[in-house]
């Protein structure tokens, strides 16, 4: 062997050594990746439906207030979590190491799933929304939906930094956009004097459910399950743990601000949607801001929302790409995934996982199927986030010299009444759609014996 070939072999084989994440995140990406990924266009249609379920004004705004009260716990346990073993993974990670391979198991890859299907439909968002800019795109969403994503993930695939600094600016841009349209809301001219006198009466006795007597249990969970799916994602920033500076500080600081600001965002949306134009106008609508843009700036309204709702699907895209690949890499590193998933590029990607996750995500937009991706995963995330509350307290029994920078405010009260509404909101979800729950049964009666014998395998390995 010549000296050249020695030394290409030498160079191969140090760089296939295992290269780690690496720190190179801030407290402004931990806030940014969660505004991103949690206020995405969906807001915009989730808001005339909710309406349409509940017929008073101010329980309207109350349940978007509760929503953002109920991640507020959730985050309050979060920190204690993340903070305590700051490994990459997301929601898995305590999960795990309260509850073992097969509950970690489950709830990483519904989490996984749940960030792939969701990447597939905000690329199909911004591809139609595109075409209200181009009308002529109308025919090629899912060539554009799937170019979108490709850029993307080759821009993350740059770096960490890259994809950091292109989440920042995106959530920041999205957050000034929806601040203005919120003045625009509360500025333009209402339909009618009767908005403030009438808002703690009810609306009105027209529409789906005719006046107060109509209003029922089922159509307040139905309103609170579309709320809360409006809030996924405000657990973004636990996926970077190893990648933040001062992660112990920054991810329970940056997750309280971002709910925060979402709540507000949230809540001052539906008060601007609901001052300004007709109410019942607004449950016949799947756009109800569009109708805003509509009566002051004529047609140009409409490609105001598009622009608006690419901008806010766009970023929450981003915030998506950037998330999953991080719980695969978790995964595999505990052994519950293909090792190679582990590898990291110079730039601080894990580009196994990336290239693995944007191949699923084409495959779904092709098929469509993450619509079903989505059915399938509402209750199991559901159940996913139950394991990791009770994770909190499962820790706190098992390992209590464990070091916890942040320690959840009010335990055991707190995180008690946490796991308590989501164990409601489980059987509450299940009862709507039972379909759901058997698949969910399902895939908890696969994933116990995977685990056992990933367990059994990984002991005997040692």
């Amino acid at each position: 062997m010549t000296m050249g070939g020695a030394v290409a072999k030498a160079d191969g084989l140090l760089s296939s050594q295992p290269r780690g994440l690496q720190k190179r995140l801030g407290f402004a990406f931990a806030a940014a990746v969660g505004l991103g990924a949690v206020i995405g266009a969906g807001l915009m249609r989730t808001s005339g439906s909710v309406i349409d379920e509940v017929p008073f004004a101010w329980l309207v705004i109350l349940l978007w207030a509760l929503g953002g009260v109920h991640v507020m716990l959730a985050a309050n346990v979060a920190s204690e979590l993340v903070t305590s073993i700051p490994k990459a993974g997301g929601i898995f990670v305590p999960v795990r190491a309260a509850f073992g391979d097969s509950m970690g198991l489950l709830s990483g890859w519904a989490s996984y799933l749940a960030y792939v299907a969701a990447g597939a439909s905000l690329a199909i968002v911004c591809a139609d929304f595109s075409a209200v800019i181009f009308p002529p795109l109308a025919d090629h969403s899912i060539g554009i939906a799937t170019s979108l994503i490709v850029i993307l993930f080759g821009f993350n695939w740059l770096g960490v930094r890259e994809g950091a600094a292109l989440q920042t600016a995106g959530s920041a841009i999205k957050f000034a956009l929806l601040v203005i349209v919120i003045a625009i809301a509360f500025f333009a001219e209402p339909p009618s004097p009767g908005f403030w006198p009438g808002f703690w009466p009810g609306f009105s006795s027209a529409g789906t459910h005719g006046g107060t007597a109509a209003l029922g249990a089922f159509a307040v969970i139905a309103a609170y399950q579309m709320i809360y799916g409006a809030y996924a994602g405000w657990d973004s920033a636990i996926n970077f743990v190893e990648e933040d500076e001062n992660a112990l500080t920054n991810i329970p600081r940056a997750l309280a601000l971002s709910i925060l600001a979402i709540s507000a965002v949230y809540v001052l949306f539906n008060l601007g949607i609901m001052k300004a134009l007709d109410l019942d106008a607004i449950r016949t609508s799947d756009l109800p801001v569009a109708l805003v843009l509509a009566n002051i700036f004529g047609p140009a309204g409409a490609i105001a929302v598009a622009v608006l709702a690419i901008v806010m699907a766009s970023t929450s895209l981003n915030a998506n790409i950037m998330g999953g690949p991080r719980v695969l890499y978790g995964m595999a590193r505990d052994g519950l995934f293909l090792r190679s998933t582990m590898r990291v590029n110079a730039g601080g990607t894990p580009d196994i996982a990336f290239a693995m996750t944007l191949a699923l995500s084409v495959l779904l937009i092709f098929s469509g199927g993450f619509e079903f991706v989505f059915r399938l995963m509402g209750a199991l995330i559901i159940f996913s986030f139950i394991l990791y509350d009770a994770s909190l307290f499962g820790l706190r029994w098992k390992q209590p010299d464990l070091p916890r920078p942040f320690r959840a405010i009010g335990y055991p009260f707190l995180p008690a009444l946490l796991l308590l509404i989501d164990g409601s909101l489980l059987i509450a979800f299940i009862a709507a759609d039972p379909v759901s729950g058997a698949y969910m049964a399902v895939l908890i009666a696969t994933c116990i014996p995977v685990g056992i014998l990933l367990h059994r395998r990984r002991k005997s390995g040692n």
